[in-house]
């Protein structure tokens, strides 16, 4: 794992040396500033000379100078090393989840990728800093301090070594105990991503629903979770602190002990007794600052298993060796597919069975079957959203696995049952369709999708600004420009999955009319409840429970087809009563 995080660094290398040189140079000044101390006690103000008083004095002077500048550099370098590299992970981060299939992004969730990129990598973006700075700077001013009051003297330093083990076995059973805990609490944190977010995004069924005592519960519950592990964490982390104190004081008690009977017995300086009780402080205060450090990397290593399983993650779907970079044409063929979804690493009961289909470039296709019958698991398979399970899956004659995943969904267009609005301009969202087309192309593929008469109604018009999944625009509306967007990338392919569901029959009849004048050679591939929606069509194929049940023409199935003939009959009567 570190080694993987190790290549997040990149170019705050310099920044992650430099600071642990600096505070090395801090920390030797530290160390040297109460030798210096000593020496202007013994020499300089207890025989009353104030030439050596000065002269010490400056050389005091320059050394906590350099201190102060060291420890300021070591700071800013600190501070750029640990906030570049966080940024470096969430950059490689958020690039490999753009990589993900979509069996990626359900193995993870949403809202834990979503914690992932946040609060976990601010954990380990708090550890680096601790990493670089203080866990460089404890254990040398702990072996440098240890060092020097071995100078000062060996027996009053041995109590030192006294207190190493109590610290070290407390430390032990602080991070052993605690880890689980974080880690169980970082999943909890996930929990309320979700809760949050469902909530945020299901607002208006909460309210007409009036489930708002509901969702608060549920709120309350997750929340709860948290606070529990957090504060049973807590509790054994804040262990440390008596422990510190205790060792810290009961080193101080003994040295003044010790060392005022060596002053007295003659054995021992003044300035030297000072000099200790300043070494002890900083071997105590770095054994406190390394058991922090512990703290924190305690802390961040369950952040950093779960960060890493994003950057190791490798999609589903990927190119092969020499991909193929041109799509001829919009032909698709399906030869023996089978489908199942697989979830954690298991794969499920098939939803598509032994498809078999031969489509003609520019032939228009509708597709319908009942709630279930994999309709849209069918048309995903085309660009290559998920791959076949059995079988092979061609597009322009070749096996969709051969092109570059790029081209080939470059070449298919396609408006999923739930599509999605950014935030931003009518005109910024139509061109994630094609980002360089002119305002004349946006107008002429809005037109054909029946768009161009409400956005002129609007006051800004193409410029009007678009909520966050276009909470501000109505479904119909929502449904047009995501055609619109689609059909801007002049695909070979254009797939409709059920979107034109909460557009009226007479817009539903002009954006098909549209299709027939404007692009006569994409292939259209229609999926629709709606018997009008698909009559038209050259071919229509009718799914039942994942297996092609008929496909022809709508006559041969109204002639030949028991569920097609149902279907029309049903929808025919009701629309004409």
């Amino acid at each position: 794992m570190l080694k993987r995080l190790s290549l997040c660094i990149r170019q705050y290398k310099k920044a992650s040396i430099l600071a642990p040189i600096f505070v090395t140079l801090e920390v030797v000044m530290e160390v040297l500033i109460p030798a210096i101390m000593a020496v202007l006690i013994d020499t300089g103000i207890e025989a009353g000379d104030m030439a050596a008083i000065k002269r010490i004095g400056l050389i005091l002077i320059i050394a906590c100078v350099i201190s102060l500048v060291c420890g300021a550099l070591s700071g800013t370098y600190a501070a750029i090393a640990s906030t570049g590299f966080a940024a470096n992970i969430r950059k490689d981060m958020f690039y490999n989840v753009q990589k993900f299939s979509f069996s990626n992004i359900d193995k993870f969730s949403t809202s834990s990728i979503v914690t992932r990129l946040t609060t976990d990598v601010t954990n380990i973006q708090n550890a680096y800093q601790m990493v670089v700075r203080i866990a460089v700077r404890c254990p040398v001013m702990l072996i440098l301090a240890l060092v020097m009051a071995f100078g000062v003297n060996v027996r009053l330093s041995l109590i030192f070594l006294g207190a190493m083990p109590i610290l070290g076995i407390g430390l032990y059973f602080i991070m052993t105990r605690a880890h689980p805990i974080f880690e169980k609490m970082f999943k909890f944190y996930d929990k309320l991503n979700l809760v949050v977010q469902e909530n945020l995004r299901g607002m208006r069924v909460v309210k007409s629903f009036v489930r708002e005592d509901f969702e608060e519960n549920k709120f309350k519950d997750v929340s709860n979770d948290i606070y529990k592990s957090s504060t049973m964490a807590e509790k054994l982390l804040q262990l440390n602190m008596p422990l510190m104190q205790f060792a810290m004081y009961g080193c101080m008690l003994l040295i003044a002990w010790f060392g005022s009977k060596l002053i007295f017995g003659g054995s021992m300086t003044t300035g030297a007794l000072m000099s200790m009780f300043s070494y002890a402080a900083q071997i105590l205060m770095s054994l406190m600052m390394l058991s922090m450090v512990f703290v924190m990397i305690t802390m961040s290593k369950a952040s950093v298993e779960r960060v890493c399983e994003i950057l190791d993650e490798k999609s589903d779907l990927a190119n092969c060796e020499n991909p193929i970079y041109n799509v001829p044409d919009g032909s698709i063929k399906f030869e023996n597919v089978s489908f199942a979804y697989s979830h954690e690493g298991h794969t499920g009961a098939p939803v598509l069975d032994n498809i078999n289909l031969d489509i003609k470039s520019g032939e228009t296709i509708g597709i319908i079957g009942g709630t279930g019958s994999s309709k849209s698991s069918l048309v995903q398979l085309i660009p290559r959203l998920f791959d076949a399970t059995e079988g092979c899956v061609k597009v322009g004659g070749i096996d969709v696995r051969k092109y570059d995943i790029e081209t080939l969904r470059e070449a298919v267009s396609m408006v999923l049952q739930k599509n999605e609005l950014f935030s931003g301009t009518i005109k910024d969202n139509l061109r994630w369709g094609n980002e360089k087309a002119t305002d004349e192309e946006i107008v002429k593929v809005c037109k054909q999708a029946q768009a161009d008469g409400f956005i002129m109604e609007f006051p800004d018009k193409y410029d009007t600004y678009i909520e966050q999944g276009g909470s501000n625009v109505s479904g119909g509306q929502k449904q047009r420009l995501c055609i619109a967007r689609a059909l801007l990338k002049k695909p070979k392919i254009l797939i409709l999955d059920d979107s034109t569901s909460a557009v009226d029959t007479k817009t539903d009849a002009l954006i098909r009319k549209a299709f027939a004048e404007e692009i006569p050679d994409t292939t259209k591939i229609i999926i629709a409840q709606r018997i009008s929606s698909v009559q038209d069509s050259d071919r229509i194929l009718i799914l039942d429970n994942g297996k092609i049940n008929a496909f022809g023409t709508h006559d041969e199935l109204l002639k030949n087809n028991d569920i097609y003939r149902e279907l029309y009959n049903s929808q025919m009567k009701g629309g004409e009563e």
